[in-house]
C-alpha cells in the first residue's frame, strides 16, 4: 500500500522560506516520478516540481530558481525548498506519485497517490 504524508507547512512572511516534506512508504523503486502540486481556493490544482528517473528534475515555470525539489532516497523522503515566497505562492500543497521511473505527463491526472496535503500561508 503506497502512502505519502506531507508536513513542514506553515505561516511565514513574504520573502521568507519553507521545506516541505512528504514521507513515502509502499514503492519498491524509489528512484519513481513525483512531484510537488498546490491549490489555492477557488483555483485548479497546479503542478509546481517534478522530479524523476532518480533525481531528474522539472519545474513550472514561476517557481524555476525559487523552489527546489529533491529526495533522499535513504529516508524515503521527498522535499520541497521554497524561497523568497510570495503572498500568491499561499496553497495547499499536495505530494504525489506515480509507480513509474518517468513522469509521464504533468497533470494531477497523471499521478496515481496524493498526500492528504499541507498548507503554506505566506503573508505580505
Amino acid at each position: 500500500q503506497v502512502l505519502l504524508v506531507e508536513t513542514g507547512g506553515g505561516s511565514v512572511q513574504a520573502g521568507g522560506s519553507l521545506r516541505l516534506s512528504c514521507a513515502v512508504s509502499g514503492f519498491s523503486d524509489s528512484s519513481n516520478c513525483m512531484a510537488w502540486f498546490r491549490q489555492a481556493p477557488g483555483k485548479e490544482r497546479e503542478g509546481v516540481a517534478y522530479i524523476y528517473s532518480g533525481s531528474q528534475t522539472a519545474y513550472a515555470d514561476s517557481r524555476k530558481g525559487r523552489f527546489n525539489i529533491f529526495r533522499d532516497i535513504a529516508k524515503n523522503t521527498l522535499y520541497l525548498q521554497m524561497s523568497s515566497l510570495r503572498p500568491e505562492d499561499t496553497a495547499m500543497y499536495y505530494c504525489a506519485a506515480r509507480a513509474d521511473l518517468y513522469c509521464r505527463g504533468w497533470r494531477p491526472v497523471d499521478f496515481d497517490y496524493w498526500g492528504q496535503g499541507t498548507q503554506v500561508t505566506v503573508s505580505s
